[in-house]
């Protein structure tokens, strides 16, 4: 996608206040983003998109645990897609107003720290920190790099490898410039949909059909509880939608721009899942779906022959480089903001003096990233991901709630549609969620949830010693 003009940067004198609690509108116009606003409205879709479409899309449907194998019907598949959807875009909905309230750098963690306060904020950094960042950029930069295996056969081994060295690859291009970030990123996003959308549209124009489609449609899952873990993968496809509000303090006219790349990023990465979904179910059965971890290389071999695998896994590789790169764009800037707030050591906070970015908080993530792909696999990532995040996802859309109550009068260029509904349907599902991945997988759920609870120390020592320190 190509980029908007760039707007006149901020004044100096509006980014020196220091960065802390926007409690009135003046303040929280005047906070210290020290990095330059460069993201058009293009651009920031581009980031939102291309983040969320990224691996889940081609590795979560088929193979053991899968969704096929969690649901077993058409009908129930088609009601998980369809139902993440509708979580993802009331998700969306909602943090676009938080995001134009306060378009700050760290997205999350600020709606977090302005809605509970500094401990719950930082827990939430915490846990990006430990578990949600390092995760997802392992995750894919492993499916990119198994997909590369495919051409050059290098091995496990040489996976790890690549799959390190293109998260350093992007980590030093996004420290050198936000603009060069963004470049890859609007490409990548432009190149994946059309190709995701070639897929879709070439399976029913060219398939043979006789997959699911061809039968009864029947809407009952296997199992309920299995039905609930699949939802849990399919939310793995479908995060990225808040992904954008972590970069916010570098996007232009963010009242403006933040709700339409938000909302208009969000209804079209459900229109691309939902066509190839259904492209799937038209030339595969639900059992070759459960017999096949590549559902969409084994649907591109129906359309297009033997040389379908060898798209596909170029198709998954540009896909997941994009998602790679737009993790690696945004999600450096909550532990830049948590460094500003004094939540986190203040070198994290620096920013390069000639690119302007944040490169101490890139370089940590990079370093983070390169460490977990060297001891987990792409399923154990996911899965620590999804569990590490939601939590936090559910405290930020409440925030609604709360916000409205105590501030009624601050500013808000955009309010969320459908309130108080929108946002309670989102709360519903994800407490759901989160109960029925405790009830069916409760030893890493326990894991996840004693790794954020285990900032809360972390934390008093934190304030204790800065406390203590000399002033």
């Amino acid at each position: 996608m190509p980029h908007a003009p760039l707007a006149p940067e901020t004044p100096a004198s509006d980014r020196t206040v220091p960065a802390g609690y926007a409690s009135t509108p003046e303040t929280a116009a005047a906070a210290a983003d020290r990095l330059p606003r460069r993201l058009g409205v293009w651009s920031a879709a581009a980031v939102l998109v291309g983040s969320t479409i990224g691996s889940g899309i081609f590795r979560i449907v088929g193979g053991q645990n899968g969704v096929a194998d969690r649901v077993g019907s058409v009908g129930a598949m088609s009601l998980l897609w369809l139902l993440g959807a509708l979580v993802a875009l009331v998700g969306a909905l909602t943090i676009a107003e938080l995001a134009t309230m306060f378009p700050r750098s760290g997205g999350v963690y600020v709606f977090i720290r302005e809605g509970y306060g500094p401990l719950p904020a930082f827990l939430f950094g915490w846990t990006e920190l430990l578990v949600i960042r390092p995760s997802a950029l392992g995750a894919i930069a492993v499916l990119f790099a198994e997909y590369g295996d495919k051409f050059f056969h290098y091995g496990d081994i040489g996976t790890r490898v690549v799959a390190a060295a293109a998260i350093l690859i992007l980590g030093l291009a996004n420290i050198r410039s936000v603009n060069w970030g963004a470049a890859v990123q609007n490409l990548s996003t432009a190149a994946k949909v059309l190709a995701i959308s070639g897929l879709a549209v070439a399976a029913f124009l060219f398939g043979k059909g006789g997959g699911a489609l061809a039968g009864p449609v029947e809407w009952s899952p296997l199992t309920w509880s299995g039905f609930g873990l699949a939802l849990v993968s399919v939310m793995w496809a479908y995060d990225g939608w808040a992904d954008l509000t972590f970069i916010s303090g570098e996007v232009k006219d963010p009242a403006r721009t933040l709700p339409r790349a938000i909302i208009g990023g969000v209804l079209a990465i459900v229109a691309i899942y939902v066509a190839v979904n259904l492209a799937y179910l038209f030339v595969l059965t639900v059992p070759q779906m459960v017999g096949s971890k590549l559902v969409a290389a084994d649907a591109a071999t129906a359309v297009f022959g033997s040389r379908g695998a060898s798209v596909v896994a170029a198709m998954v590789m540009l896909s997941a480089f994009g998602a790679l790169n737009g993790s690696m764009m945004t999600g450096p800037r909550i532990f830049f903001a948590m460094a500003d707030d004094g939540n986190f050591f203040r070198p994290i906070a620096a920013v390069h003096p000639k690119y302007r970015t944040p490169y101490a908080a890139i370089l940590l993530a990079t370093a983070l990233g390169i460490a977990y792909v060297s001891f987990r696999t792409f399923e154990q990532l996911a899965d620590a991901f999804i569990l590490g995040i939601w939590p936090f996802y559910a405290l930020a859309v409440g925030a609604v709630y709360i916000l409205r109550a105590r501030r009624p009068d601050f500013p808000r260029p955009y309010r969320t549609a459908g309130y108080p509904i929108v946002p309670a349907i989102f709360l519903l599902a994800s407490i759901g969620m989160l109960l029925n991945a405790l009830i069916s997988d409760p030893w890493i759920t326990l894991v996840c949830f004693g790794v954020i609870l285990a900032g809360i120390p972390v934390y008093l020592a934190w304030k204790g010693r800065a406390s203590g320190s000399p002033s």
